[in-house]
């Protein structure tokens, strides 16, 4: 039932049933609005006193009360007129009636409590398990989200055909919550914000940035094998560049001021794709340069609201693995199954599997929308159909999206699930017919004539910042042994006795360029192996007389427990082979 419309119901009824319970207990109350969303519902609220956590439970009581009433939802439409008598002390819905551009609206009566609304609920309560949901936390949420009107008491709740659901459900969001990134980053020492630095900015530690290392030299020699030609670009720009390109007017919220200098004025750059472009306009091209691949690991920075950052998810500035190919029109379908390959070819390194831990949207624009989307219904014909054959081809796994389109053309997105399988775009492919038109992005052609190329947008592992939260919650913080910040934890038993053999192994294994901690403070064995273990560090060795006397060393592996003694070149030779085959 996980998206049937039957579900839906339930859980918009819910949030009816949440409201009247709350006006019962809290008659002065003044509502917003709760919807039905992914996996339950909330409600929107003005309370008339304060609300704890701890409270939840006797509105909960009473819910699952109304529900064993068998009440009935009607529904009738009336005038807006008759609307505000009705919701005369409730000015939130009076705001929403004013809004409305029908002359009659909707409202649903359930028991005594009657609300604004357009519909979608179950005739009779008895439809709804009691056991079947739960209402789960109190959040803040200001008034249509914007941050210029009033904070209201946001209740959420979750919701399910069965009591099993929501048990596995509840099991899966707790596993969920040991995994969040942002509460295992600062655990394992991975990365900080400073209110002094500003909100939405992340500051990487060592370890942290030896990730963000390993993941850019990964990516950055992976594509010069696959005929990218990796540039550096500055990270900020004239504005004129970004009225050029049609950014400016079509992505101005999500920028941050401009600068004036010298009489010029200049913006952090939200791209990248307009500083390529310069490159590529730097001398005239000829067919035989295409494709043009041109790749950078670039800074770049959007404005995102406060209420909407969430660790490395949602931030304000961030590192995109990012490139832009130009090429030829007939050039185009191989070049984006070419990034599929490479983007599919990382995926499995992080262990991802196509149509399990990812999807793929096609995202199409809308002809009627002429403000948003670029006039030109013969282009977008063929850039959709181009990337519709070619998904299709691959047999990859995917779904279409109307209006999800960017203004310059269609793509397709990387749809990517977390542990609680909540899916979000991780990063995306795009066709650009506009770009081209825009910048003169020309090329001569065989024939020796001036012919307009196409841009292809793509990154191949998205932001540096949310693939590592994802990567951080996918492995719980126990990373693989060729992506963890320390490989291998060196233990002396007796910092006195044992510290000068674990000196000399430490020597091999910074030869062989592995990365490493020589645990010599003095304390007990087993608190060290305990912090070892708990910093998630993929080996532990302990060093010993008779690991001096045997010239080995006494491992134990993450997840395994004592795997024994092992002659140092072997081990070094075992450890070789996991970061080779990314193990």
């Amino acid at each position: 039932m996980e998206n049937t419309d039957k579900l839906q119901q339930i859980r918009h009824s819910l949030a009816h049933l949440l409201a009247s319970a709350i006006m019962e207990f809290y008659p002065k109350t003044k509502l917003g609005i709760g919807p039905a969303i992914e996996n339950g519902f909330y409600y929107d609220m003005e309370l008339s006193s304060n609300l704890a956590p701890e409270d939840l439970s006797k509105i909960e009581d009473r819910i699952k009360e109304l529900i064993k009433e068998n009440q009935e939802f009607i529904g009738k439409k009336v005038s807006k007129l008759v609307a505000k008598k009705l919701f005369k002390n409730q000015p939130y819905k009076l705001e929403l009636i004013k809004d409305l551009k029908d002359k009659t609206v909707g409202t649903y009566q359930n028991g005594d409590f009657l609300d604004l609304c357009k519909g979608g609920h179950v005739k009779n309560t008895k439809e709804i398990n009691p056991n079947a949901f739960k209402l789960t936390k109190l959040a803040g949420a200001y008034w249509k989200g914007n941050e210029k009107n009033k904070m209201l008491t946001r209740i959420y709740g979750i919701a399910f055909a069965t009591e099993n659901e929501l048990t596995e459900y509840i099991k899966i969001q707790q596993e969920a919550e040991k995994r969040d990134h942002r509460i295992l980053g600062e655990k394992l020492d991975l990365f900080v914000f400073s209110d002094l630095v500003g909100k939405g900015l992340p500051l990487f530690t060592e370890k942290g940035s030896t990730i963000r290392r390993i993941l850019e030299r990964l990516v950055i020699d992976e594509e010069i094998k696959r005929g990218y030609k990796h540039v550096y670009t500055p990270e900020l720009a004239k504005i004129d560049l970004y009225k050029k390109s049609g950014h400016y007017p079509y992505y101005k919220e999500s920028m941050y001021p401009l600068m004036k200098i010298d009489e010029e004025e200049f913006i952090l750059r939200p791209m990248t794709c307009p500083h390529h472009y310069q490159l590529f306009l730097s001398r005239p091209r000829s067919y035989k340069e295409l494709p043009f691949r041109l790749a950078e690991f670039a800074k770049q920075f959007r404005y995102e609201k406060s209420g909407e950052l969430t660790g490395l998810i949602r931030v304000r500035s961030f590192c995109l693995a990012d490139s832009h190919i130009i090429c030829q029109k007939l050039q185009a379908e191989s070049e984006i199954n070419s990034v599929l390959d490479l983007i599919e070819y990382m995926a499995n390194i992080f262990g991802l599997k196509s149509g399990i831990d990812y999807r793929y949207r096609l995202s199409l624009g809308d002809r009627k929308d002429s403000k948003k989307y670029y006039k030109d219904d013969t282009a977008w014909d063929f850039a959709e159909n181009v990337l519709r054959k070619l998904l299709q081809k691959r047999n990859a796994p995917f779904f279409e999206a109307e209006k999800e389109a960017a203004f310059y053309g269609p793509k397709i997105d990387i749809q990517m699930k977390n542990f609680a399988g909540k899916e979000d775009t991780a990063f995306t492919v795009q066709y650009d017919f506009v770009g081209p038109k825009r910048f003169d992005l020309n090329f001569i052609n065989n024939e020796g004539k001036q012919e307009e190329a196409i841009v292809i947008h793509r990154s191949s592992i998205g932001a540096v910042e949310r693939i590592m939260a994802f990567l951080i919650e996918k492995y719980a913080g126990a990373f693989p042994v060729w992506l963890s910040p320390a490989q291998i934890a060196i233990i002396p038993i007796s910092a006195e006795k044992h510290l000068e053999y674990a000196n000399k192994i430490a020597q091999k294994f910074s030869d062989n360029e592995f990365r490493f901690e020589v645990m010599a403070e003095n304390e007990s064995l087993g608190k060290k192996i305990r912090e070892a273990e708990m910093q998630k560090i993929p080996y532990i060795l302990i060093i010993g007389d008779k690991e001096i006397e045997s010239q080995s060393v006494g491992v134990r592996q993450r997840g395994k427990g004592d795997l024994g003694q092992m002659i140092v070149e072997n081990f070094i030779e075992k450890i070789k082979q996991e970061v080779k085959n990314k193990l």
